[in-house]
């Protein structure tokens, strides 16, 4: 489904279905959004596998969710489409070929694409993309064996030509399909170090170096077992990477945003304990930092005494002051409702969308 939020009138009108994936309820479906330079609205609805396939969706008119048509299926999972202005999309994505293996494709129209090519396949890999001034960048783990349980390692690869050339942080050209565990792409050897990664977010600084947020920790399962499990940056500065820790969290799942703006660092995630205590999430907390990271303080617990954990707070594109991140609740210890939330860049309005929707608008409700 796909609705907006009207910042003038602080209203959002009922969602609009843009395909029912009738009997499924497998949250690796989900979909990603993406809006082109003429401002159409795209929709790569995530498969599962070969078993369904992904579908890509295209709006009618621009700016517009009121009417959308299915423009390809294909073997897609876990869809990360980017529109690079004057290119067109460059899409990274899973195939389950040996694992969950990463993939890219480019498009001129969204209509119209390449072969599928393989960027990594080394067990199985987890990845968060991001563009920085039309340079792709994307981070990722791998899977030892193909197992989701041991994911260990930080990887980075860039491309400034639409996938032509991936290269490593420093500027190597990269030889793809990566297929090595120590290939140049490799930032950290977490798996020497016996620690599992989950990367959350990344981001740039000032320079467009990349910075990664991620969780790290010593034990899959959840329990006081994993810890410390620790929110972690990793910087690429003056030809190097540099580590800070953040704070330290309960579940290797507890997955926030970072954002840049100038002088500011900033963390919106579920940093704090939560009502179910060894569950995914907790309670979102703001988190600034002023010296690149170096250090951080906790600004302000944004959620508090919930009846449901909170947890995957995303940063939207450009975001807006008055919608600054997004999130889900829900009973991490047993099946419940979840609610959808939204915050300000300060962390001290917190709203929540309408559960039931009777007339065509509706206002969220502050909870803060």
């Amino acid at each position: 489904m796909v609705s907006y939020y009207d910042h003038q009138k602080k209203v959002v009108p009922k969602p609009v279905i843009v395909y029912d994936k009738v009997g499924v309820n497998d949250p690796h479906d989900n979909a990603s959004i993406s809006i082109d330079e003429k401002g159409y609205l795209w929709v790569f609805v995530s498969g599962r596998n070969t078993s369904r396939p992904g579908i890509i969706f295209k709006s009618k008119m621009p700016y517009s969710i009121d009417g959308f048509e299915k423009v390809l299926e294909d073997e897609i999972t876990y869809p990360q489409p980017w529109w690079i202005n004057g290119k067109g999309f460059l899409h990274l994505f899973t195939k389950y070929t040996k694992g969950r293996e990463l993939y890219w494709s480019t498009s001129p129209d969204g209509k119209t694409w390449t072969p599928d090519q393989k960027l990594a396949g080394m067990g199985g890999h987890y990845q968060t993309t991001n563009v920085w001034n039309g340079k792709l960048f994307s981070v990722f783990n791998y899977h030892p064996g193909g197992n989701v349980d041991k994911r260990t390692n930080l990887y980075l690869a860039q491309t400034d030509d639409n996938g032509k050339t991936w290269k490593t942080v420093d500027g190597k050209v990269l030889q793809t399909p990566l297929t090595d565990p120590h290939c140049a792409a490799l930032v950290r050897d977490y798996e020497a170090e016996k620690k599992l990664v989950y990367i959350n977010d990344l981001n740039f600084d000032a320079e467009g170096n990349p910075i990664v947020l991620a969780v790290v920790s010593n034990d899959f399962r959840p329990g006081p077992q994993g810890d410390p499990r620790e929110w972690m940056i990793a910087h690429w500065k003056n030809d190097q990477w540099n580590y800070t820790k953040v704070c330290n969290s309960t579940h290797n799942y507890d997955m926030g945003s970072l954002y840049v703006e100038g002088k500011v660092w900033r963390i919106i995630g579920p940093t704090e304990a939560g009502p179910q205590k060894l569950g995914t999430g907790g309670e979102m907390a703001l988190w600034e930092s002023l010296n690149e990271g170096k250090s951080w303080k906790k600004v302000r617990n944004i959620t508090q005494n919930s009846v449901r954990n909170h947890s995957y707070a995303r940063r939207p594109v450009n975001a807006h002051p008055d919608f600054y991140a997004f999130w889900a609740d829900g009973n991490a210890d047993q099946f419940s409702e979840s609610k959808l939330y939204f915050c300000n860049k300060k962390g001290n309005k917190v709203r929540v969308l309408p559960y039931d929707m009777t007339s065509e608008f509706a206002k969220p409700e502050r909870t803060k």
